[in-house]
């Protein structure tokens, strides 16, 4: 009987090129790829619900295949977790409806941005944030994330190279928490432009600089123009963070 198995993953993106099968390049679903195929003694193909880029870490990706194999669910994760690298691991595994797939069955996926908004850099956070010493207007950069939220086309912030068929994304939240300096952007889509989430923080900090005023965020949308906004920032402080089917 052929099963679907729903993965549920952690992973630092640190030393990898991204989610997706590259040639030449040590990338995340090839690593798993290849840990199931030992385990199930086939070739398997994974599909994640997000393509993250090179450098960009998850919390909670989700990703499913499909098996012949009799080894119980939790066998299974347990397996697949002895032998994956340390900065990959299975949170959660299930077996799923034929139907389900990670990535068109999801409703929207959430994202986390962290810079570290402070004088003095910290060893602890250095893989999974920004530093930023200069001191940021969080209450600025909220006001402006506002007008980012709904139904819009959001070429302005998407990659010179992404191939969407479309630049008309639904963003239903875009948060901003500040706290001990550590600033937390959280945004919610129904889909996301390659290079999206990091251009529209990177936007957002030209304002809390000072660079920009938060109504220019509107002007920039309306512009249709990547030139007009932020650079992206790096992408060590990204996280999927959630998967919301």
């Amino acid at each position: 009987m052929r099963r679907n198995i729903r993965l549920l993953l952690q992973y630092d993106g640190s030393n990898y090129h991204g989610w997706q099968v590259q040639p030449n390049a040590l990338t995340i679903q090839e690593v798993i790829e290849t840990t199931v195929r030992r385990i199930v003694s086939r070739p398997v193909r994974i599909l994640a619900a997000g393509r993250t880029d090179a450098g960009v870490h998850a919390w909670g990706q989700v990703a499913n295949f499909h098996t012949d194999t009799s080894i119980p669910s939790g066998k299974l994760k347990k397996s697949l977790n002895s032998l994956l690298p340390d900065d990959i691991k299975v949170r959660a595994l299930s077996e799923e409806a034929p139907s389900f797939e990670s990535r068109k069955s999801a409703r929207s996926k959430i994202y986390r941005y962290f810079i570290l908004n402070r004088p003095e850099p910290s060893p602890w956070f250095f893989r999974y944030s920004w530093h930023y010493s200069r001191l940021l207007d969080c209450e600025s950069i909220a006001r402006a994330a506002k007008w980012l939220v709904g139904e819009m086309d959001f070429s302005s912030f998407q990659a010179s190279d992404c191939d969407a068929r479309s630049s008309v994304r639904k963003i239903s939240r875009f948060e901003v928490h500040s706290r001990s300096g550590m600033i937390t952007f959280t945004v919610e889509g129904n889909g996301f432009l390659k290079h999206m989430v990091r251009s529209m923080v990177g936007t957002l900090v030209e304002v809390g600089k000072g660079s920009m005023k938060p109504d220019e965020v509107k002007e920039i949308i309306e512009l249709h123009d990547r030139t007009q906004a932020g650079p992206n920032v790096p992408a060590k402080g990204l996280f999927l963070w959630k998967v919301v089917y």
